[in-house]
């Protein structure tokens, strides 16, 4: 695994995690890197040529700089989009991290930076046994958080720092999206987010009704993530 990578993980699901991920694949590219995106777990899949498919997943592998096998962006995908060891559970299937393991390898190989991003927030169960932090150990990859900016956020923001610390991980930076219209206090919260976690802040994106990702990109200092 010699490829540099990031984990990218949200205080909540529906936060705009596959936004922030082709973003900074987008920004990479504009630096000439040879970027993979990878979404290892992904509950809610929609039928596409007889093969169950994720949307977001898809929009990941549309924007890697070469075309990667959708099983490797993509290993599990479950129908229903609920958490990922209830979707395992109901149908028969062991998440083993083996095999993501296994296709990050292959993008790696392939590529000058992999993106990964998770399923819901930091602390989602994989199986009885594992969950997201044991497949972020796994792949050995520090972590990019991204904020929803709604009401509750800060509270939200600052458990799951603290949790990923505890949990010995490399938390990297912080990524402020505007979750919602009308939040008010916003600098207020990101001053209060960025003093209390000290971690740098890769950007702010605006809210935004649909996906401009070359906007968002440009909103976005990926800089830190090639030091």
């Amino acid at each position: 695994m010699t490829s540099r990578a990031v984990f990218i993980t949200g205080t909540d699901t529906g936060i705009g995690k596959t936004w922030v991920a082709q973003a900074i694949m987008y920004a990479l590219k504009s630096r000439g890197l040879n970027v993979s995106g990878m979404k290892p777990v992904a509950s809610g899949g929609i039928n596409i040529g007889n093969s169950l498919k994720n949307e977001d997943a898809l929009l990941i592998q549309a924007q890697c700089s070469t075309k990667q096998p959708y099983e490797w962006v993509n290993p599990y995908v479950f129908a229903e989009p609920v958490a990922p060891h209830i979707a395992a559970q109901k149908t028969g299937i062991h998440i083993a991290l083996e095999t993501i393991t296994g296709a990050y390898v292959n993008l790696a190989n392939s590529s000058d930076f992999v993106v990964v991003e998770g399923v819901g927030g930091w602390r989602v169960p994989l199986s009885g046994q594992q969950s997201t932090i044991d497949m972020v150990r796994a792949l050995n990859l520090p972590v990019l958080l991204v904020i929803g900016m709604r009401l509750g956020c800060i509270n939200h923001a600052l458990l799951t720092a603290e949790s990923i610390r505890a949990d010995g991980i490399p938390l990297r930076g912080l990524v402020f999206n505007g979750a919602e219209t009308g939040y008010t206090h916003q600098d207020e919260t990101m001053q209060t987010l960025v003093r209390s976690i000290n971690v740098p802040v890769l950007g702010s994106l605006p809210h935004m009704t649909s996906c401009d990702i070359a906007m968002l990109a440009a909103h976005l200092d990926v800089t830190l993530l090639l030091s």
